[in-house]
């Protein structure tokens, strides 16, 4: 016979989890607050009974003011048990808030723990080492791609840097001969200016032919 079957106690039942204590205690706390409500009903009713009857009828405003006494009482532990539920609540909250984040981080370990399984540290290092050395060949090859290919590497630059030299004299020098000659300046004009001819006019014709006449006879006498 075992033990519970000779106290006659019973296996207990699984604790309930965070969020359905939560959601009990909500709906206490809104049960709580309902009770509340008709409470502070009750004691305004009862007031108002107690101003109604007065003196009139002492005993039961008497009556009327000992049950809003009590009703007061019953709404003060209210708001004790109200207070007590909304601390346990925010603890129960603050729990299940911690144990999500625990168990987000436990997953995201466990999912770390399995993508670290099929990694080498070794083998990273020499991955890291191959692309390593894949950026350097890489950036040789753009230097010696982006460099203009050099001609005539064996032309001795002293010699082009004396010829340059030469050429400078020689300018130098025309520069100071230019300087050393007397520019020649042409001589004034003594001569009146000349008056440039009028055109002759054409001769008429008939006076032509008279010249010629006069010419005739004259050459006629002298045969005669």
């Amino acid at each position: 016979m075992s033990f519970l079957k000779i106290f006659g106690g019973k296996k207990k039942d699984a604790p309930p989890t965070t969020g359905d204590a939560i959601q009990k205690l909500r709906e206490t706390e809104e049960m709580l607050i309902k009770k509340q409500d008709f409470l502070e009903a009750k004691i305004a009713q009862e007031l108002q009974n107690a101003k109604k009857h007065g003196t009139k009828n002492k005993r039961a405003a008497i009556s009327a003011l000992k049950r809003k006494k009590r009703y007061e009482k019953q709404l003060q532990q209210i708001d004790g048990t109200l207070s007590t539920i909304e601390m346990q609540r925010e603890a129960l909250e603050g729990a299940n808030t911690n144990t999500a984040v625990l168990t987000t981080m436990d997953e995201a370990a466990k999912a770390l723990r399995a993508a670290h399984m099929h990694m080498d540290v070794d083998k990273v290092h020499d991955m890291m080492d191959d692309i390593a050395e894949q950026q350097e060949v890489a950036r040789e090859i753009s230097d010696a791609i982006s460099n203009p290919v050099a001609f005539g590497q064996d032309i001795d630059e002293d010699e082009l840097e004396k010829e340059l030299e030469e050429l400078e004299q020689e300018e130098l020098d025309k520069e100071l001969i230019m300087a050393d000659t007397p520019t020649m300046l042409p001589n004034p004009p003594t001569a009146e200016p000349a008056v440039p001819a009028r055109p002759s006019r054409p001769v008429p014709a008939r006076r032509h032919a008279e010249e010629d006449d006069e010419d005739m006879k004259e050459l006629a006498a002298w045969a005669s």
